[in-house]
């Protein structure tokens, strides 16, 4: 009974996750989280400046630092929002794009039997045999960008069935999985990117860096720091 519980409560969560209603909310809060990191100096980009802050600011200083927000992106709540993030819109958009393709491969449905039962409908009489007007009918249709199949039923009678739509959902798609595209190339230029920064001064000195040593400030890539950390732990 409890585990029935937990698996309704997890597919409950995970449903909740990934709606398109939850991703823009937690977009909404990724951008809201990125403010900090504008408006305070970053101790990645400049650690002069957040020592300068520290001292100009000895009450809330100490507590910004706390909260990390002068490393606002590699926080654990901004990574937690990130990867929140990421998890919503690969739940969300994996299933639409299924579906999506589904119906691209699908013909249109058969056309309703009653007719006169949909909320809008019309009559019109012509003369020619119905394969003729069905072709007339589709060759309409399709000029107009309509997705069309013509089926003959057990009793002799052609109908002609249309569809469209598709384009605005490929557009919807497209965004949002280049946004996706986008989240994962930052996530990766976090977790492999570097960076150094050396202080240029008149005089001989051309300021062209070929060490480690020449770097006034080096933040090497994430990864590295990981495989020296397994390095240690596995010499100890």
């Amino acid at each position: 009974m409890i585990l029935a519980d937990l698996v309704r409560l997890a597919r409950g969560f995970w449903r909740s996750l990934t709606s398109m209603r939850t991703a823009l909310i937690l977009l909404l809060l990724l951008a809201i989280a990125a403010v900090p990191g504008s408006l305070l100096p970053q101790r990645n980009v400049n650690p002069e400046n957040v020592a300068a802050y520290l001292r100009a600011h000895p009450g809330s200083g100490p507590w910004l630092d706390r909260l990390s927000f002068f490393d606002v992106y590699s926080s654990a709540w901004f990574s937690a929002i990130y990867l929140l993030l990421f998890v919503s819109l690969v739940g969300c958009l994996v299933p639409r794009l299924r579906h999506h393709l589904r119906n691209l491969l699908t013909p249109p449905p058969p056309a309703p039997g009653r007719l006169n039962r949909l909320p809008h409908t019309a009559t019109r009489t012509g003369t020619g045999a119905p394969t003729e007007v069905a072709a007339q009918l589709r060759a309409a249709l399709r000029s107009q960008r309509w997705r069309t199949t013509v089926r003959t039923e057990d009793g002799g009678a052609v109908t002609v069935s249309a569809e469209k739509g598709y384009v605005k959902e490929t557009g919807n798609l497209v965004f949002h999985f280049a946004l996706l595209a986008l989240l994962i190339g930052v996530a990766v230029g976090s977790w492999y990117g570097w960076h150094g920064n050396r202080i240029l001064v008149a005089g001989p000195d051309s300021g062209f860096c070929d060490t480690v040593q020449q770097y006034d400030d080096y933040h090497g890539a994430r990864v590295a720091d990981v495989y020296r950390w397994l390095e240690d732990a596995n010499s100890k």
